[in-house]
């Protein structure tokens, strides 16, 4: 019974990618739509977990959502075929069908001020199920926006998504909602990257899906959904500094590899004088690392006497280990191959 349930996972799982796959390489937007509608239905059974009795309404929330900015997605490309203007943005009507494209792509993706639906989705899922809405369930939304993405929209919604992302995060508990509304935050950065490029972005998308991935699966193997667990169960103390440096590079702090995508952004916005938006990024990066700081504060205090190594738990992270490395030192590594 347990076998057949992994194969049908193993067969949902496959079609989300797949799906993901056709949807990012048409050239149409009705078969872009059908793309994300095979996504939706694959990703759907996916998120069914018998233990959280949260998950069926994360699941119902998820549907709505995405069905509800499917519709207005597939609305607007059908008008845009039916007037066969499709590159004229001057004209007044292309424009507001466009926005309500752009609008629904946002909402799929959960920015600010679309997000309601998303941290709420993520705290009813398992770790596993987070790391997709997270990353892969991006990807999708993300691509097609770049196609057809309005300055001004563009903008208010990096803005908003970094600000709502940083302000809401500060006093959460549960580490699942912490990383939702970091993900949102990170939303507004890769928004900023299609500014630049798509080659940017895609840098920044793997590096931001690399670390959230060690914690998640850190977070996965320990078992623990909020900061407390953390504290209160000590399997190692250095599997609990690997979280904490792993999230400070997740917020961006030199000389971890997350502030790599962030400084060559940085960097663009600059040399183009977007010196307001700039201000705004960087500020919201510094709440965010504010909250790290101090949670890898209140534990370094409450483990300063009491320092406990559990070699049989430490072993479930010979390949975490590595990997947290790689996240830690990556800017380095990363500067002096470049360098020479």
């Amino acid at each position: 019974m347990l076998t057949n349930y992994n194969y049908t996972k193993m067969l949902f799982f496959s079609i989300m990618i797949l799906s993901s796959l056709f949807s990012i390489s048409s050239l149409s937007f009705i078969n872009m739509w059908m793309g994300m509608e095979v996504n939706l239905i694959a990703f759907i059974p996916l998120m069914i977990n018998n233990n959280n009795s949260l998950s069926s309404e994360s699941m119902m929330k998820y549907f709505l959502i995405q069905s509800l900015s499917s519709a207005n997605f597939i609305l607007s490309s059908i008008i845009l075929i039916s007037m066969n203007k499709w590159f004229n943005l001057f004209n007044s009507m292309n424009y507001f069908i466009f926005f309500i494209m752009n609008i629904s792509l946002l909402m799929k993706m959960g920015a600010a001020p679309l997000h309601f639906w998303f941290p709420k989705t993520m705290k009813g899922l398992s770790w596993m199920n987070c790391l997709i809405l997270s990353t892969w369930q991006k990807i999708i939304p993300m691509i097609i926006l770049s196609y057809c993405y309005l300055n001004f929209v563009l903008f208010m919604f990096i803005i908003l998504s970094v600000i709502t992302g940083s302000i809401m995060g500060f006093n959460q508990t549960a580490l699942q909602m912490i990383l939702a509304y970091s993900s949102i935050n990170h939303i507004g950065w890769m928004l900023t990257t299609m500014l630049i490029n798509m080659n940017m972005w895609t840098l920044y998308f793997i590096i931001y899906s690399f670390l959230n991935s060690i914690l998640m699966m850190m977070f996965n193997f320990m078992k623990i959904f909020h900061l407390i667990q953390i504290f209160s169960s000590k399997p190692s103390i250095y599997t609990n500094y690997f979280i904490f440096f792993n999230l400070l590079s997740l917020g961006g702090l030199p000389p971890f590899l997350g502030f790599l995508p962030k400084w060559l952004t940085i960097n663009f916005m600059i040399l183009n004088k977007f010196y307001f938006m700039n201000f705004i990024l960087i500020t919201s990066s510094l709440i965010n690392l504010f909250f790290y700081l101090r949670i890898m504060y209140s534990f370094t205090m409450m483990n300063y006497f009491e320092i406990k190594f559990n070699k049989i738990l430490f072993n479930k992270f010979n390949l975490m280990a590595p990997l947290s490395f790689i996240s830690m030192f990556g800017l380095i590594f990363f500067s002096l191959i470049t360098y020479f």
